[in-house]
């Protein structure tokens, strides 16, 4: 009966998914018109600033964004639950239009808590059972004057840069429908890159907003724990802490970003989470780096040592540091304490419980991620078997980092966990000891370097993967896991696009001899089936560095602008 449950449950939610977008009121099914392009093509900014002087209606906004996220849905299958009747309630009496977001409308991960709406996370047995209440970043959202007006897709486990499930279906690139959007806040990211909205929130345990900005072409930042709120909310792996899952936001533009997040923690969010820092905006530190005066000192970590990045992150990095160059800052490459080892302690603290806590919420018949699933399997082969299997690899096949990966998967006890979160905290207090004293040039070697600012990396290996990858790629995550690890601020900002001349893999590049983690990431890279799929780069800072990495993330948009290199956003047609 558990199959047969599962089954009439997917229908039944896809059914009232497809019922409510067909009986939107009718403005939602009309054209754009000049008014609603008008309004699409304003900065959050400017669209608050009308509401406050009424010259723009919350109801107005809406529509408007409703018409194109419901555009965006048809195209990429992005939406999950859709609120636009119940958000135009909200609009009309339960909003505060004096507020820093006033009359803005704001996409949710499906995760997210609204009252009135189930919270499946894509797991058929969660849905019908609504949420009796918002939850406190909802509740805080409608204080600022943001109006929710959908949920958005993810992938069941939480746990892949793909967004599919039995309950919703498959969410696709908006750039290539045979591409995944990322994951797992990846119906964000498809929606913000299509213009279905203009803001929206997602949640980061292993590069969960950032892959999602990089393979769909929209921007992110993964905030430290402690600077937005994380309660309210659902998740497939509740208790997990050995890398804490933040909520945090993306964007359509980096204008809207920067306005979004200052705007929310101005709002002291510590008022409704007991789980944020009472630590205000700090104006000074934003103005201090956004300031042409302000030469900025960035290291670019080219590899992660594990998967080099391929052709097209690595010119998308390559332009970033030229731009950042040409502006006069000092660039250098920097080599920090072992990303691999990150990768290992990561891995296996975020799967200590043997993977049965993101399993236990299955039911007989549900499908599970791919990558996720390769996870499990391996989980559950009995020790004996997984240590032929190691020897194997790291003596007959001689793949060391492969061998190092699957040396520790397996379930680990109380006191196997504790020594695991001791490794992540004196590997953390190398990086910030690097940080400090090594990161410069000359620093470390006799000189007096002084202090990086931020680094500046690929976000992932490779651009957006086809459907059905991550049973490959599952453990290239290195680039965006390594900082949940150190719990760094984190943004991503789209710079270029895979071209099919400049960025074919070599001849000199042969697969089969790499090991077993960029092997399964490299044999789904093809620059020509790629071709136009977006590339980031990613622009870091250390903990609670959010008001940095925003202004940093400014000073390179800005710089590339001057070079005519600035990326390109779809077009809301």
């Amino acid at each position: 009966m558990d199959a047969v449950r599962h089954r009439r449950d997917c229908k039944r939610k896809q059914d009232e998914r497809a019922s409510r977008i067909a009986t939107l009121p009718k403005p939602y099914l009309l054209p754009l018109s000049p008014h609603d392009r008008t309004i699409l093509q304003k900065p959050i900014e400017e669209l608050v600033q009308d509401v406050h002087k009424q010259i723009t209606s919350p109801i107005d906004i809406l529509r408007a964004y409703g018409k194109v996220a419901v555009k965006a849905h048809r195209a990429t299958n992005c939406l999950t639950e859709v609120m636009i009747p119940e958000a135009e309630e909200w609009a009309e009496h339960e909003i505060n239009l004096k507020g820093p977001l006033a009359g803005i409308p704001v996409s949710l991960k499906d995760s997210v808590a609204v009252g009135g709406f189930d919270v499946s996370v894509g797991y058929s047995g969660n849905t019908g059972k609504p949420y009796p209440k918002d939850g406190s970043l909802v509740r805080l959202l409608k204080e600022a004057g943001a109006v929710p007006f959908v949920k958005t897709a993810l992938p069941i486990t939480l746990l892949s840069f793909e967004s599919t499930n039995d309950l919703w279906g498959r969410c696709t690139n908006p750039h290539n429908s045979k591409y995944s959007p990322g994951g797992s806040s990846g119906g964000e990211g498809a929606l913000l890159a299509f213009g279905g909205s203009r803001i929206g929130i997602g949640s980061d345990v292993a590069g969960s907003v950032r892959a999602p900005a990089h393979f769909s072409g929209c921007y992110s930042i993964r905030c430290s724990t402690g600077r937005w709120p994380k309660m309210g909310m659902n998740t497939s792996m509740p208790g997990q802490e050995g890398i804490p899952s933040v909520f945090s936001p993306m964007a359509r533009t980096l204008a809207d970003l920067q306005y979004f997040t200052r705007s929310f923690i101005q709002m002291k969010p510590w008022r409704y989470d007991h789980s944020v820092h009472p630590l205000a905006w700090r104006d000074d530190v934003e103005k201090e780096f956004s300031s042409a005066d302000r030469k900025l000192r960035v290291g670019i970590m080219r590899t992660d040592g594990v998967v080099d990045p391929t052709p097209a992150c690595a010119r998308a990095l390559q332009t970033a540091a030229a731009a950042l160059t040409a502006d006069g800052h000092t660039v250098f490459d920097v080599t920090p304490p072992s990303p691999y080892e990150a990768l290992i302690i990561a891995s296996q603290l975020l799967n200590a419980d043997g993977c049965r806590t993101f399993l236990s919420f299955f039911r007989r018949g549900e499908t599970n991620d791919p990558g996720a699933e390769q996870l499990a399997f391996y989980m559950r082969l009995p020790r004996p078997l997984k240590y032929l299997h190691y020897l194997w690899v790291k003596y007959v096949r001689r793949d060391a980092v492969w061998a190092g990966l699957l040396r520790g998967w397996s379930a680990k006890s109380a006191f196997e966990n504790w020594q695991l979160v001791a490794r992540r905290e004196a590997y953390k207090a190398r990086w910030h000891d690097w940080w400090r004293d090594e990161a410069g040039p000359g620093a470390g070697n006799g000189g007096a370097g002084m202090e990086m600012d931020v680094l500046l990396t690929a976000p992932n290996a490779t651009p957006a993967l086809p459907h059905g990858a991550m049973a490959d790629a599952v453990a290239s995550c290195g680039y965006t896991f390594l900082f949940n690890l150190l719990d760094y601020s984190a943004g991503v900002l789209p710079v270029t696009h895979v071209d099919r001349l400049l960025d074919a893999l070599p001849p000199s590049v042969v697969i089969a001899g790499l090991n077993g983690v960029a092997r399964g990431a490299y044999a789904h890279y093809d620059a020509l089936k790629m071709h136009g799929l977006p590339v980031a780069v990613q622009v870091v800072g250390r903990r609670l560095e959010e008001e940095k990495v925003l202004a940093v993330m400014g000073r390179l948009e800005a710089a590339l602008e001057r070079r005519g290199e600035r990326y390109e956003l779809l077009e809301v047609e």
